[in-house]
């Protein structure tokens, strides 16, 4: 899939959020089999569908008519000591060069990141119970705007869903993932055809 494949599909999504919510995203966590030793990563099918990104420890944000930017990435920053041990990164500049966010920061900042960006939405979309690490970090920045909402501030008020959202875009299929799922079935019957030959 292309840039604008992964464009197309975070434009469709945030015209269901509107400009009233905000959707958050995290990456699939690295799963341990053993002490250090991990498990081949396997990105976060919902995550990867909209952003195309194949790394760990990062979160998309859509935040759809903020002038600034709808589409943020939080990553995790170049390392190359790092990187000569679990493969190269694409950094916040890559996020934005490679995989088309508006703007991408450090993982490491999100805390003072993103409770600004909940600010002034009636809705937060998010995948609750998904991810279950993530979850209290949404809820503490969630709760952590009510105090700006005694001031008179305007702060989210609902959670939504985002699996039902996503969910359902996923079913109907754009000319670029039909000629995929062509291919993919080319190859698999193929491969089949090929195996029969054997036995």
């Amino acid at each position: 899939m292309g840039r604008d494949e992964f464009s197309r599909r975070r434009r469709q999504l945030m015209r269901i959020i509107g400009k009233e919510g905000i959707a958050i995203l995290p990456a699939a966590p690295v799963r341990y089999r053993n002490g250090s030793v991990e498990y081949a990563y396997r990105q976060d099918s919902r995550f990867y569908y909209v952003t195309g990104f194949t790394e760990p420890e990062a979160v998309a944000v859509l935040v759809p008519g903020r002038p600034q930017g709808e589409f943020l990435l939080f990553v995790r920053e170049r390392d190359p000591l790092r990187e000569s041990w679990d493969g190269d990164r694409a950094g916040p500049e890559g996020a934005v060069e490679r995989f088309g966010a508006d703007d991408a920061f450090p993982i490491t900042d999100i805390d003072e990141i993103l409770p600004g960006l909940m600010e002034d939405r009636a809705r937060i979309y998010y995948s609750m119970g998904a991810h279950a690490d993530f979850d209290p970090k949404v809820l503490g920045w969630a709760n952590g705007l009510r105090d700006h909402a005694r001031l008179g501030a305007r702060v989210p008020q609902e959670f939504v869903s985002l699996d039902h959202v996503l969910d359902d875009l996923r079913l109907y299929k754009s000319r670029a993932e039909q000629v995929s799922l062509r291919r993919a079935t080319a190859i698999s019957v193929a491969a089949h055809r090929r195996a029969m030959r054997f036995v």
